[in-house]
């Protein structure tokens, strides 16, 4: 006896951030499934979906973020046992959707007796159960071969781009913060036919970690500048950036991130250094307190939505980015 497949695509979202995933589920025109998600005393989290799952199609959205009441390794845990329920309960196929992946600057390392903590949380999903991880812009492409199956890096270029050609003006350079992001400012470039330029950092022994910016190559005097940056975290490189392309006599600085992470001393120092703007996507929860009239917020939930009905209708992701998703 043979019977029709009849395939299902059921969306869950954890606690870190639900109405991105609203908003993805009401672009693919379904709704958002019943994850069951609550505490018990201790802090343990636990699961139960509030539909079956047997034999679906399921995406489970949880961006690695902290919250004032979480961190970023709850958001992977939750993330990690909503994957085991969805196994246990015979789902067909699992795809975790990290908008923003936790862990994701830990990619490599760069001193002796130091873990490779991106891998490590690949590891986990793929222990979890997931057949198929979707993210956007991560901190290194490369880190798409920590997964042993399919990946689909997203990236939230369109969307910045639709922005910029927007609201750009004539002379404008398109500025890398550090050597980096040399690659990405670049494609930013080519496509708005504008210049590129990018800060030359050096990092500094004595103060640990820290960077300092050195010098501008490129021309920016009396042009408009746009840093492009993967993500801002306590906003140092991109107000340090800032702060030497207006002594370099650049006219006006913006600054774009795919991921707004603003941690600790963040939104201060964006509303104290020379920005005009700072465009920010929602892959992250948008930060309390932040100056509207200096941070905006763009959604990437259109650009998820068809990269998530494109993995369920078996038809292209990267076509959807024109091949601009694979770096």
């Amino acid at each position: 006896m043979r019977k029709p497949s009849q395939r299902s695509l059921q969306l869950y979202s954890g606690r870190s951030h639900r109405p991105l995933a609203e908003e993805i589920a009401a672009h693919l025109g379904v709704e958002l499934g019943d994850s069951g998600l609550r505490d018990f005393a201790n802090g343990e989290v636990h699961c139960r979906f509030g539909q079956s799952v047997r034999g679906a199609d399921v995406f489970i959205i949880q961006p690695h973020t902290h919250t004032a009441t979480s961190s970023v390794n709850d958001s992977i845990m939750e993330q990690l046992i909503m994957i085991d329920a969805a196994k246990r309960a015979s789902a067909k196929r699992i795809t975790a959707v990290c908008p923003f992946y936790g862990y994701s600057r830990q990619d490599r390392k760069s001193e002796g007796r130091e873990p490779i903590t991106a891998k490590l949380v690949t590891d986990l999903l793929a222990a979890a159960g997931i057949d198929r991880l979707i993210s956007i812009d991560l901190h290194s492409g490369q880190a798409q071969g920590f997964f042993n199956g399919p990946v689909d890096h997203l990236t939230a270029m369109p969307v910045l781009l639709d922005y910029l050609r927007g609201q750009a003006t004539g002379d404008l350079v398109i500025v890398a913060p550090d050597a980096g992001r040399v690659k990405v400012a670049e494609r930013f470039a080519q496509h708005l036919k504008a210049d590129l330029a990018f800060i030359y950092k050096r990092r500094l022994k004595e103060s640990g970690n820290a960077a300092r910016a050195q010098e501008v190559i490129g021309e920016v005097a009396g042009r408009h500048c746009v840093v492009i940056d993967d993500m801002i975290d306590t906003a140092g490189t991109i107000c340090a950036a800032a702060e030497i392309l207006v002594k370099r006599g650049a006219t006006s600085v913006s600054a774009m991130a795919t991921h707004g992470v603003l941690s600790g001393p963040a939104l201060d120092r964006l509303n104290d250094a020379p920005l005009d703007k700072v465009v920010i996507t929602n892959t992250l929860p948008p930060p309390s307190g932040a100056n509207t009239k200096k941070i905006e917020v763009l959604s990437v939930a259109p650009l998820v939505a068809g990269a998530l009905s494109a993995v369920f209708d078996s038809t292209s992701v990267s076509q959807l980015f024109g091949g601009q998703n694979q770096g």
